[in-house]
């Protein structure tokens, strides 16, 4: 027989709304800090002891409340951020009506506040779900809220927490995730005792204030690789600060995320960041952002999580093109820009370790050359020259597969080099000598730029017949050769593309490649696909491919390589989509096999025709694997090196 159904009693139904609403302390220190926020607060201190399982302390210098207010306030659903009866009609933060009365359910709640004007505080006690009256109490202005013994009443769900480190962190985080969105308001966030987090209100431009404030929270790092977002599109804004490519992490923790001011986790948002970036990086890295959407109220649903973390957009199509269109544009308005986290990982690499004996100038004492360390022994062979060959610092590799989503840059790449170049044969092939030194040359010598008339300076050297060594106004920057290159040919092809198709060029004698069946199958289904990226082929017997053209972009590629590697990305991808919807790795596998190999000497115009392109081409800080293309070294770094500085 069935038990008889029955009303619940209202502690019990508050309790079952604060596991919706309050599902950890940092969970209610979002709730009373949102408030805080929506009075119009412009200075919000937090104390979280023991993770905020003792005590949580919120205090603001907000608009505050009247006795009868504080009242109405502990009530189930009562709120002042509902204007009318229309559920979709949000204009703040906070809007469920469940918060103090939820916390208040599950702890010992207690609010005291003055409202603006008034002659005294009033202070109101919940505790475990029993109300109590309001009673006068002191205050100066605004509204503090202490939940303790959060969960007391609620001993399973305690039992669930994690330690009061890890439940602090929680908290951090949701506070720095509130302060990103309002810049202008200080926040302190401690356990009680010293230290702790301390933002001051950022003046001035929001998008400025916005940086400022980022700055303090994601690092300097952020602040000075970060470019500005600011679009609009059918009453929908877009506004904030990403990084640039080159700067990014193993995991999507850096990005923030807003809708109308609230921090979101929302899934279309964050699949339109990684379509937007993955033209530039690998799908195991994540760049570092903070962006801010505004919506009307009317065309976005935040009643669609309790913890208000998701939301649901009316027109999904506007919202994904915006953000992918906006992020495209300003990643292309950086132009060949790549992190200076680069430059400083590599003097990170270069600098001696610091020496047992503390000398005078600190404990910092220069180590032996490394005279032969990458050869062993004396050198010989391509990189050798001085007795030992010499190895550029690791530029931060591991970093990448292929991209997603197109888009056209404003300039074509460099024409693909041909032909036996000249050199010296053993990896170092310096600029123009001195006029002293230099052999009586019978043709016109065009006077070389002076170095500080271009962002990437002027080629100085190649090193290992893989590196250009260029000198700048403020340094040097050495590039690699085949990654720049790459990038700048995966443009152009795009640029093709988009213009009405790649140019192709015929072989003289038909290259056959031998490969399985399968592999040949399908290669030779995807045929008119691949005719239109400029690479003509047909079947010639069983497993046997015939290339008869191929695009002129490449120049003298490797095809036999180039048909293996894309065979083998087909297995991959699989019959659902057409090349064109996955034209990134296409591309990018093409632009790898066209591209100035390591090992091909250059001459040093060719090699400032790299660079100028470079400086002309979107995106060309990283290649097409997410890997920085070239490393800039100040001055006043290298000069610290020597102990100059």
């Amino acid at each position: 027989m069935g038990m008889p159904i029955r009303l619940l009693p209202e502690t019990l139904v508050n309790r079952i709304a604060a596991g919706e609403v309050v599902e950890r302390p940092a969970a209610a220190v979002k709730e009373l800090v949102e408030n805080a926020i929506d009075a119009g607060a412009t200075r919000i201190d937090v104390v979280a002891r023991d993770g905020g399982k003792s005590l949580i302390a919120v205090t603001d210098d907000g608009c505050g409340m009247t006795a009868d207010e504080l009242v109405l306030a502990v009530e189930r659903h009562a709120t002042s951020k509902l204007p009318s009866d229309d559920l979709l009609d949000i204009r703040s933060l906070g809007f469920r009506g469940e918060a103090l009365p939820s916390i208040g359910a599950v702890s010992c709640l207690t609010i005291t506040s003055r409202a603006r004007d008034a002659d005294s505080a009033w202070s109101l006690t919940v505790d475990a779900g029993a109300k109590g009256a309001p009673q006068p109490a002191a205050l100066a202005q605004g509204t503090r809220i202490e939940v303790r013994d959060l969960f007391a009443a609620v001993p399973a769900r305690l039992k669930f927490l994690k330690a009061s480190r890890t439940e602090y962190d929680h908290i951090a985080d949701c506070l720095e995730r509130l302060a990103m969105a309002h810049p202008g308001v200080a926040f302190t966030l401690s356990d009680g005792g010293r230290g702790g987090l301390r933002l001051s209100a950022a003046q001035g431009d929001l998008l400025d204030a916005r940086l400022t404030r980022l700055g303090a929270l994601m690092g300097r790092d952020f602040q000075e690789n970060a470019v500005p977002v600011r679009s609009e599109r059918e009453g929908v804004a877009l506004a904030g600060w990403i990084g640039l490519p080159t700067l990014h992490r193993p995991t999507a923790k850096h990005q923030h995320l807003f809708v109308n001011g609230r921090p979101v986790r929302d899934k279309l948002m964050v699949g339109a960041v990684r379509a937007a970036y993955a033209d530039f990086l690998p799908r195991d890295r994540h760049p570092m952002l903070a962006l801010f959407l505004d919506i009307d109220p009317q065309e976005v649903d935040v009643n669609v999580h309790p913890a208000k973390a998701e939301v649901r957009f009316r027109d999904q199509g506007l919202v994904r093109g915006l953000i992918v269109g906006s992020l495209k544009h300003a990643l292309a308005e950086a132009g060949h820009r790549a992190s200076t986290t680069v430059g400083l990982a590599t003097l990170g690499a270069l600098r001696p370790e610091p020496s047992g004996d503390a000398g005078s100038d600190g404990g910092f004492a220069p180590s032996p050359l490394p005279y032969g360390r990458s050869g062993g022994g004396s050198g010989g062979g391509p990189g050798s020259g001085w007795g030992g060959s010499y190895t550029p610092a690791a530029v931060p590799r591991g970093l990448a597969e292929r991209s997603a989503a197109f888009q056209a840059p404003t300039q074509t790449g460099l024409p693909p080099l041909q032909g036996r170049l000249s050199g010296f044969g053993n990896g170092f092939a310096p600029a123009a000598r001195p006029p002293e030194y230099r052999t009586p040359d019978p043709a016109a010598h065009k006077p070389e730029p002076p170095p500080d008339s271009h962002p990437l300076g002027a080629a100085r050297a190649q090193v290992h017949t893989t590196y250009i060594v260029a000198q700048t106004r403020e340094g040097i920057v050495i590039v690699d050769q085949h990654a720049a290159h790459e990038r700048l040919v995966y443009e152009r092809m795009k640029t093709a593309l988009l213009e009405g198709g790649v140019k192709r060029q015929a072989l003289l004698i038909p290259e056959l490649i031998e490969l399985d069946e399968p592999s040949a199958n399908r290669l030779l289904a995807r045929g008119a696909e691949l005719a239109e990226l400029g690479l003509v082929i047909e079947g010639f017997g069983h497993g046997c491919v015939m290339v008869r053209e191929v695009p002129a972009l490449l120049g003298q590629s490797d095809v036999k390589n180039l048909i293996r590697d894309l065979a083998e990305e087909l297995s991959e991808l699989g019959d659902a989509l057409s090349l064109k919807e996955r034209l990134e790795e296409v591309c990018a596998t093409m632009a790898c096999h066209g591209s100035v190999r390591a090992g091909r000497t250059l001459s040093v115009d060719e090699m400032n025709a790299l660079l100028r392109q470079m400086e002309a081409t979107p995106h060309s800080g990283q290649c097409n694997h997410g890997r920085p293309t070239y490393v800039e070294l100040k001055l006043a770094d290298i000069e610290r090196l020597f102990g100059r500085r």
